[in-house]
């Protein structure tokens, strides 16, 4: 739909600026395309169009060089546009994508109580160390196509865990390239500082490589993500579920 767009409007101002005039013929016409046909390539633009006598020399060909590459470079954009926005499609619309699909399957432990799920309120951190709470809170990112930000997370800690130095570093290259190297599958939200200091720590590798980054995108997801999970459907619904005692007392 945009690179249609993109071409209809080109095709529209170039009619503008060839036919301007207001004694040109109608486009189609018969007149149009005789004179058209006798005026086809850029170069003939220098001299303008049969009708636009007075127009100045190179003027037009200049118009004509600056639309095309105007064109041009709109056209890629729009190609990069719909190639990201069908990437998400199609994850979205992947089998077993549903967000409630995966909550189903990756939360086969027992629901847990009220109580625990009002603790995960108190930080991000006692959610993301509880099972069923970092399944939950990963079911929610995914409705708002930013489950790499938590994915990210967890990658830099199993990174940290590993012993030896040669998985150490096809990892740390692993993670850099699929999460923090620009137009990545899953770029994550960083700054230009900690994107370049996180490139420069691959030269020397640590299990500290990504420290930074990843405290960044944790800060990231505390600050924006977690208060809107805290006020999710999911998790209030979590909050708010009765008790089997409960349910069975009010039944009888």
């Amino acid at each position: 739909m945009c690179i249609l767009k993109i071409h209809t409007w080109t095709e529209r101002l170039l009619n503008c600026y060839v036919i301007g005039a207001t004694e040109a013929p109608p486009p189609g016409s018969q007149k149009y395309v005789r004179l058209m046909q006798s005026h086809s390539g850029p170069e003939e633009y220098d001299r303008g169009p049969p009708w636009a006598k007075h127009r100045t020399p190179n003027t037009s060909a200049l118009m004509f060089d600056t639309m095309v590459d105007f064109s041009e470079r709109y056209l890629e954009r729009a190609k990069d546009m719909k190639n990201r926005l069908t990437f998400l499609r199609k994850r979205n619309e992947s089998p077993g994508s549903n967000p409630s699909c995966k909550l189903d399957k990756a939360m086969k432990s027992v629901k847990p109580t009220p109580e625990e799920a009002l603790r995960w309120g108190e930080s991000l951190d006692k959610l993301l160390v509880h099972k069923y709470g970092l399944a939950a809170f990963r079911a929610f990112l995914r409705t708002e196509f930013s489950e790499e930000n938590l994915e990210f997370w967890l990658a830099c800690e199993d990174y940290k865990k590993i012993k030896s130095q040669s998985k150490m570093a096809s990892k740390a290259k692993k993670i850099f390239s699929e999460y923090i190297a620009i137009q990545s599958c899953k770029e994550v939200n960083l700054d230009s500082y900690t994107r370049e200091h996180t490139k420069e720590n691959l030269q020397n590798i640590t299990c500290s490589c990504f420290d930074l980054a990843q405290k960044r995108i944790y800060g990231l997801m505390e600050k924006d993500s977690y208060p809107r999970f805290l006020r999710s459907e999911l998790y209030v619904d979590l909050v708010n579920q009765k008790k089997p005692n409960s349910m069975s007392a009010s039944s009888s």
